[in-house]
């Protein structure tokens, strides 16, 4: 089914209003007007649209974006429909993105995720080549969809820079640099080596998350709180001591994903 997929710039009201469709049956909540995206596409930005014929099922939006310095694409959000969802879809949609947006003059591309969903996480550091540069806490405050209701929207900044194609960094697993595991139970422990941070300089770290978070939050949801705020509490200590989000390593046989941190 992938193999019959095309991905294509969207351009006109009518496609727009497609992909209202499709933010909506993702996210279950009013999709972002149309005269917004429409602005954004005629201002710098790039909407992709992946169809299956002549169905949309899934879309890329970006807009232009400015730090006083520097321009850059911001990457704001990434929908595909359920049954689309395997077969590196979002993957093949990042790489044409970054194709369009090389093109246009931009040179990086941004945009933020969830640090405990760990299919985005791999996505965009182990697939991409891209580093997790910025802990934002709490970053969009309450919301009320399907996937962050109820809990602190913590998000990691990340900076793609497309100049070159980089993907898999290769970062050995060492169990001796975990300053977050899971115990038997499945909650989030801090290990002793959590401690060592200041005195060890230029070294790799790693950080355990679930693989299935969303699972976790319904059946426990202070299991989930607990695992947003015992990361969220190392991932800060990291970020602030220079320390970036460089590769995911997955671990299938316990559940688990393992952030990799270098400087």
């Amino acid at each position: 089914m992938m193999e019959n997929l095309v991905i294509r710039s969207l351009k006109t009201m009518k496609e727009l209003r497609q992909m209202q469709v499709v933010e909506k049956a993702v996210w279950h909540m009013s999709p972002t007007p149309v005269h917004q995206t429409y602005t954004a596409l005629n201002n710098g930005g790039i909407i992709l649209g992946a169809f299956d014929g002549d169905k949309l099922i899934g879309f890329l939006y970006s807009f232009a974006g400015f730090d006083g310095r520097n321009t850059y694409l911001c990457s704001h959000m990434l929908g595909i429909l359920p049954e689309y969802r395997t077969g590196g879809l979002g993957v093949k949609m990042k790489w044409k993105q970054a194709e369009l947006a090389r093109k246009m003059g931009y040179e990086m591309i941004t945009w933020t995720f969830d640090p405990l969903e760990s299919v985005n996480a791999y996505l965009n550091l182990h697939k991409l080549g891209a580093r997790g540069a910025i802990y934002k806490e709490n970053h969009y405050g309450s919301m009320d969809d399907e996937l962050n209701q109820g809990l602190a929207t913590d998000r990691i900044q990340i900076k793609w820079d497309i100049g070159k194609r980089e993907t898999h960094h290769g970062i050995p697993f060492n169990e001796a640099k975990v300053l977050l595991d899971i115990t038997a139970e499945g909650y989030p422990v801090v290990t002793d080596m959590f401690h060592s941070i200041i005195g060890e300089a230029n070294d790799t770290w790693f950080i355990a998350i679930p693989a299935k978070f969303q699972a976790i939050k319904q059946n426990d949801f202070q299991l989930a709180e607990k695992w947003r705020s015992e990361t969220r509490k190392v991932f800060q200590t990291l970020f602030s001591k220079g320390y970036q989000a460089r590769d995911v390593i997955r671990d299938h046989t316990n559940q688990l994903s393992y952030y990799a941190f270098t400087k």
